[in-house]
């Protein structure tokens, strides 16, 4: 019985965390109970402990006797997950190219993804392309062989997505980081860790650079127009 409970609770976590991430549950929004539980076909136990979890992992905020908000999260938290990004997606690559049999890898998983991103972005105008970034950079994460540091930048990883700090809304950004991406993988490639790690952070931070010209230009565009409040349950 303990195991079902935790299956439900894990189903109810994952499909919530989806809903963040797709924007489906927008910030602001009042994340009821009893709405997810109908939604979920689960009873409320596993929802409430799905909730506390994401609490905890920064996706949802608790206030005081009114229950679990989606929180609005301002640029300084973006650019505080990019930085952590950073360094823990250079211990990845790092790791990774000391993996034996990483050649391997690189021409199994990451080539396929990284044809698949370039097909997006000339065949779809990019759009599918933050889908398949994401298990590109997934995949590199896995293979570091640290189940630890996978946790921590699949949340992180999450959490951006959840914000919208997509960097790829900058013209010509996709371009960039399929370069980026094609260095990385020549350098897992050559087994060469420190030029993995130096080159994966790089990426990560030109990522964060580039999401910083999408908060300024967003930021501008909403001086120019009317304010407005909405109202969200779910």
């Amino acid at each position: 019985m303990t195991i079902e409970r935790q299956t439900y609770k894990g189903q109810a976590y994952i499909e919530i965390r989806q809903m963040l991430i797709n924007g489906e549950l927008p910030p602001g929004t009042k994340v009821v109970v009893r709405v997810l539980s109908e939604r979920l076909k689960l009873s409320p136990t596993p929802i409430k402990s799905a909730l506390a979890g994401l609490e905890r992992d920064g996706f949802l905020v608790a206030v005081p006797h009114r229950g679990y908000f989606v929180p609005q999260v301002a640029p300084k938290d973006m650019r505080e997950i990019y930085e952590l990004r950073e360094a823990l997606d250079g211990i990845a690559a790092r790791k990774a190219a000391s993996t034996p049999g990483v050649r391997e890898f690189v021409r199994t998983t990451l080539q396929p993804l990284y044809d698949e991103q370039h097909r997006l972005l000339h065949e779809n105008g990019g759009q599918g392309y933050s889908d398949v970034d994401i298990n590109f950079h997934r995949a590199i994460w896995h293979v570091s062989g640290n189940t630890r540091l996978v946790q921590f930048l699949d949340n992180l990883g999450g959490q951006l997505r959840f914000g919208s700090g997509s960097s790829s809304k900058v013209p010509g950004r996709i371009s960039d980081a399929l370069h980026e991406h094609a260095a990385i993988m020549e350098a897992l490639a050559d087994g060469d860790a420190p030029r993995a790690e130096r080159l994966a952070r790089e990426h990560v931070r030109r990522a964060a650079d580039a999401f910083g010209d999408v908060v300024t230009t967003h930021t501008a565009d909403e001086a120019d127009r009317p304010g407005r409040s909405t109202e969200h349950t779910a």
